[in-house]
This record gives C-alpha cells, sequence and structure tokens, in this order.
C-alpha cells in the first residue's frame, strides 16, 4: 500500500494553492476554485473546497518537507509573508528544522539534513 495524496481542505482553493505553488516552485496551470492537484517528486497534494466551512485552526496535522537547503527555503518562506513559529534550528541528531504556518493556519515543517553530519 502506498499514500496517494494529502488533501487540505479550505474555504478558499485559490489562495492556498497560489502560496504553495510558490512554495513548492511548481505550477499545475490551473485556476480551480474548487480543487487543484499538485504534485512534486511524485507526491500529490491537493488543495480542495468541500463546501463546509473551515475554521482555519488545524491543530491535528501538520505537513513536513525534506528540503536540500533550509536557509534558501527559509528566506522564501519569510518573503511569502508566512508567520514563522521557529527558525531553522539544529538538532541534536544533526538535522535542521524549522516551522511556519500556511494561510489557513496548517502547521508545515521544513528540515534538512546537512551532509557533514
Amino acid at each position: 500500500m502506498k499514500l496517494g495524496e494529502v488533501s487540505l481542505l479550505t474555504n478558499d482553493v485559490l489562495k492556498l494553492s497560489a502560496f504553495y505553488k510558490q512554495l513548492l516552485e511548481i505550477d499545475n496551470g490551473s485556476d480551480d476554485e474548487i480543487h487543484q492537484f499538485l504534485i512534486t517528486e511524485g507526491t500529490a497534494l491537493t488543495i480542495y473546497n468541500d463546501g463546509s466551512i473551515k475554521n482555519n485552526q488545524n491543530q491535528n496535522i501538520c505537513l513536513a518537507f525534506t528540503v536540500d537547503d533550509i536557509e534558501r527555503e527559509y528566506k522564501k518562506v519569510l518573503a511569502l509573508g508566512a508567520e514563522v513559529i521557529e527558525e531553522p534550528t539544529k538538532r541534536p541528531w544533526g538535522a535542521i528544522n524549522m516551522s511556519f504556518y500556511d494561510p489557513d493556519n496548517n502547521m508545515i515543517f521544513f528540515r534538512s539534513f546537512p551532509t557533514d553530519h
């Protein structure tokens, strides 16, 4: 079995999709206001408005992305105006992690694994 996709439910598909397109540096060629399918590295992230009202206080899920250059990604997150929870911080096991909120307050983690560890 393999995970087919992760879907973020939102009230504003265009806003959230635009954020992730810039963050992930991809373009799916879609301006659909109901459902957008974003693919990166073989993994699907969908952004969907199922018609119900969301409270944008998501506290039970987070997304984690492994990145090559966390400092570059950190600058991109700042340029996008995202609220940073934790700046890039080296962990005792060698990983460098950072976290922030997307426009719907979903918690996002970026992590990198420097080759010098």
